[in-house]
């Protein structure tokens, strides 16, 4: 499986706001994550319900810009800018490396998230 054309959908999915498809086309069952160092999430499914109940908590997407992919072997580096409006009147802005660990099936098996800022 070609991990760069897998990085480059994914990426363009993300970019479009579609992080749940993102996750459900993408992540392998096994999928880890790891958030900053503070939890992450065991499974598919449990990333899918996070995401879920991140995407619902959503008033506004104000941008969300890819800035760079790498790829080296199975490995991917991907750069975002995330800036989001929350229903509880929160703002959320991200800039973030999303590291991600790829099978051989093109499926990401783990998935950590660095701080760029």
């Amino acid at each position: 499986m070609d991990i760069k054309t897998q990085v480059t959908k994914m990426d363009a999915i993300v970019a479009q706001g579609a992080i749940v498809d993102a996750v459900k086309e993408f992540f392998a069952d096994n999928a880890t994550t790891s958030d900053y160092g503070n939890g992450g999430t065991n499974g598919k499914h449990e990333m899918v319900a996070k995401m879920e109940g991140f995407a619902d908590a959503i008033a506004a997407v104000n941008g969300i810009t890819h800035h760079h992919s790498i790829v080296d072997g199975n490995v991917s580096a991907s750069e975002f800018t995330f800036d989001f409006d929350m229903k509880d009147g929160s703002k959320i802005y991200w800039h973030e490396i999303i590291r991600r660990v790829w099978n051989d099936e093109g499926k990401v098996i783990q998935e950590e998230y660095f701080n760029a800022a």
